[in-house]
């Protein structure tokens, strides 16, 4: 392993997040959490962006990012989940896509003809994402906006999941 090219700026801000997940599980309050959620969604557009500027985009750094993200959702869904705040069926659906994905990354490395395929952030599962942010702050400060949240977190998951598959599958056809 490279730690030069695992300690890179945009690397180390996609790892940030990570300490921010459990920042998050260890804080009661609203304030809090809110600043937590607010610097995962800095953090998570940031590294992206320096990546992009400093063309320092790597393979480590396409798969830091994803895992950060999703260790930051599972931390913050399982906090409210054991506060009350969200129910098991909420917890699920919030998670629907994060599993789903994470199931057809390990399928995809195990099968060997789809092992070449690049896995690449695409716009749906982007918006996924947002919409989680978007669901954990509604719990915060606006409860009675969390269930029209998770229905579309719902939605736009059930779409990414097929265009994840599309994708692949058209991947590994080339």
């Amino acid at each position: 392993m490279d730690r030069a090219a695992l300690f890179t700026l945009p690397n180390v801000v996609s790892m940030s997040r990570l300490v921010l997940a459990v920042g998050f599980v260890g804080a009661r309050g609203a304030e809090e959490r809110l600043a937590l959620i607010g610097a995962a969604s800095v953090t998570d557009f940031l590294d992206g962006w320096l990546a992009r500027r400093r063309n320092a985009a790597s393979r480590w750094g396409a798969l830091i990012d994803p895992i950060a993200d999703r260790v930051f959702v599972l931390a913050a869904v399982t906090a409210f989940l054991a506060n009350g705040e969200l129910t098991l069926a909420q917890y699920l659906v919030l998670l629907s896509r994060d599993v789903m994905t994470a199931i057809g990354f390990l399928v995809a490395r195990m099968v060997p003809w789809l092992r070449p395929v690049e896995f690449k952030a695409r716009y749906l599962g982007k918006l996924v994402t947002v919409l989680q942010l978007a669901t954990f702050v509604a719990v915060l400060v606006l409860p009675s906006v969390v269930a029209p949240l998770v229905t579309a977190v719902g939605v736009v998951s059930a779409a990414a999941i097929a265009d994840y598959t599309l994708a692949l599958w058209r991947a590994r056809a080339r």
